[in-house]
């Protein structure tokens, strides 16, 4: 169960104490950040509620491609340990999601081949000769066309979100989390201390509540998270033929994501376009175009579906990690591009915060008081 710990400013551990409320904890937003944290607070005996204006795990974290990319080229500075801590933890993660749930999360570990722009050469000269391909492309990847491109060969392994979110979502009602359909409107705060959560259908009160509202976070009081929808839309082809491709492919125009039942993913775009979650036809047709130069059977694939969703974006693109100002309030969001690859290292040290552990890693850089009035951010 939860208990007392050592006192955490600014918001404090949860004190467990039953009069409080029905459930220890509240989580607004049903996407993989909340739900495997609902889990690990269950794992620790806490009471979870989580409430989400949709179908759980059909956000962002549905929408998402699924590259878990930790590497020092394309990951912020200050997020490196906790990215390399949690893709480290996949493969023990998966494997416990698929054992509670009985649904295949599809975790591939062939690696990545990276074609380099020019800008990544000038950036890491020696990218290529430090991460170099384990054969000739044609015969790792015959079926890709690299055009002369330099290329590196990355370690990394991908996941279907789909999986991971449906495999999340059934362990956690195994696990006796509750679920309500519901939008949050509100954290409600007596006495200078979170008691709760205002829904449009009404209150339902709880020792903590931990904001996981992705793109919506900022939608609701009382602290103004920026967070912000940023859009990516994405193709899925179906590959005219088995084991087209073993690895994910990177280039500066596309990526492609093989999945094990056939598909493969082509994306993303990165677009400021408020909460609108439209295709574009024009762009669908560039992602297929971009998909088709590099690997020219995927010239005439069926297209099996095409989608748009919000990543939750923040001023400096890190994400909001802690305990916030009002004591009982916390917060774990804007994750951006990485929700899916920080899903089970975020899940551990917010656990930690919440129940007055001291956390594995330093979560200063990731403060929601580096937002408060008067506070310089500066983009990364």
């Amino acid at each position: 169960m939860l208990c007392h710990g050592p006192e955490l400013a600014p918001g404090g551990p949860v004190p467990y104490n039953k009069s409080v409320g029905h459930h220890d904890v509240i989580i607004a937003g049903g996407g993989i950040i909340g739900l495997t944290l609902a889990l690990e607070l269950r794992r620790r005996g806490a009471t979870v509620l989580v409430v989400d204006r949709g179908e759980p795990g059909h956000e962002a974290s549905r929408a998402a491609g699924g590259m878990l990319v930790d590497s020092v080229m394309e990951t912020p500075t200050a997020l490196q340990a906790l990215a390399t801590a949690s893709a480290h933890m996949y493969p023990e993660f998966t494997a416990e999601l698929e054992r509670q749930s009985g649904v295949s999360v599809d975790l591939r570990d062939a690696g990545t081949i990276l074609l380099l722009s020019h800008e990544q050469l000038r950036l890491h000269p020696d990218l290529a000769v430090q991460h170099p391909l384990p054969s000739p492309t044609d015969r790792i990847e015959p079926s890709l066309k690299a055009n002369g491109s330099a290329t590196a060969y990355l370690s990394e392994r991908s996941v279907d979100p789909r999986g991971l979110a449906t495999a999340a979502y059934q362990a956690a009602k195994h696990a006796n989390v509750t679920f309500v359909k519901d939008a949050v409107t509100g954290v409600d705060v007596a006495n200078g201390r979170a008691q709760g959560v205002t829904t449009t259908a009404g209150l339902f009160n709880s020792a903590a509540v931990v904001n996981c509202a992705g793109a919506w976070a900022g939608q609701f009081g009382p602290h103004p998270f920026p967070t912000r929808p940023v859009k990516g839309q994405m193709l899925c082809l179906a590959a005219p033929r088995e084991n087209l491709l073993r690895h994910v492919i990177r280039s500066p125009q596309v990526y492609l994501i093989p999945r094990s039942d056939g598909r493969i993913l082509a994306g993303a775009t990165v677009e400021e376009a408020g909460f609108d979650k439209q295709t574009v036809a024009t762009t669908i047709d560039r992602l297929h175009a971009a998909a088709a130069l590099l690997v020219p059977e995927l010239r005439h694939a069926r297209r099996l579906e095409a989608w748009a969703g919000l990543r939750p974006g923040t001023p400096d693109s890190l994400p909001i990690l802690g305990a916030t100002a009002t004591p009982g309030y916390f917060v774990a969001t804007g994750h951006f591009r990485d929700g899916i690859l920080l899903a089970p290292i975020t899940a551990l040290v917010m656990a930690d915060v919440i129940t007055g552990v001291r956390p594995t890693h330093d979560l200063t850089p990731f403060s929601p008081a580096r937002f408060a009035v008067g506070q310089p951010v500066s983009p990364i």
